[in-house]
């Protein structure tokens, strides 16, 4: 099983869980003022998925473990080439994703940074007003469900969508189509 993981505030009850099972995409949300981490940990020690694929910065830039090659000490070079948020700005999301995928790791569970604003760009989702507005979450989930020739329900918000395109990057990758970026000494991002 492959999971993907929309990660969120510690607090905000916005993380969500999306995975398949018997050939359905099943999602699972963390309760406002539930801690997301403990929620994200118990699901995966219930469920026991082989992979995850997280929405959030796993890794530092390669300046601060003296990274040959590596002199920025706001983005790794995944960041820069997919023009995401330095972790050193996201810096509490950072630290906890980094310590929730070394807990899950020692649990035998292999974590992958994913970003699903990138794969939203390589599926012309923004164009249909991906994170844009409510209303559009339909839209955007009927062409995900054409695309990839699976039925997803109705979903409440873009958490859904993001955890969602996490998992579409863990399936691509699981088929040899996603695309890497970055290095392996500094992270990998794998869409």
């Amino acid at each position: 099983m492959i999971a993907g993981i929309d990660y969120g505030a510690k607090l905000a009850g916005t993380p969500v869980v999306a995975w398949m099972q018997d050939g359905r995409i099943q999602f699972a949300s963390c309760l406002k003022g539930k801690d997301a981490d403990a929620f994200i940990f118990s699901w995966t020690l219930q469920h026991r998925p082989q992979k995850v694929f997280i929405d959030a910065p796993l890794s530092l830039p390669g300046k601060y473990s003296g990274l040959a090659g590596c002199s920025d000490y706001f983005y790794r070079d995944a960041d820069k080439q997919l023009q995401a948020m330095s972790p050193m700005f996201l810096g509490g999301l950072t630290a906890r994703a980094m310590q929730l995928a070394a807990r899950l790791r020692e649990e035998g569970v292999d974590v992958v940074e994913t970003y699903p604003a990138y794969l939203s760009r390589l599926l012309s989702l923004n164009e249909l007003g991906y994170k844009k507005e409510k209303n559009a979450i339909g839209g955007v989930a009927r062409v995900l469900s054409a695309q990839f020739s699976f039925a997803i329900p109705d979903l409440p918000d873009w958490h859904h969508i993001d955890a969602l395109l996490a998992l579409l990057s863990g399936l691509r990758h699981a088929c040899g189509g996603a695309l890497s970026f970055g290095r392996v000494e500094e992270g990998v991002i794998v869409v």
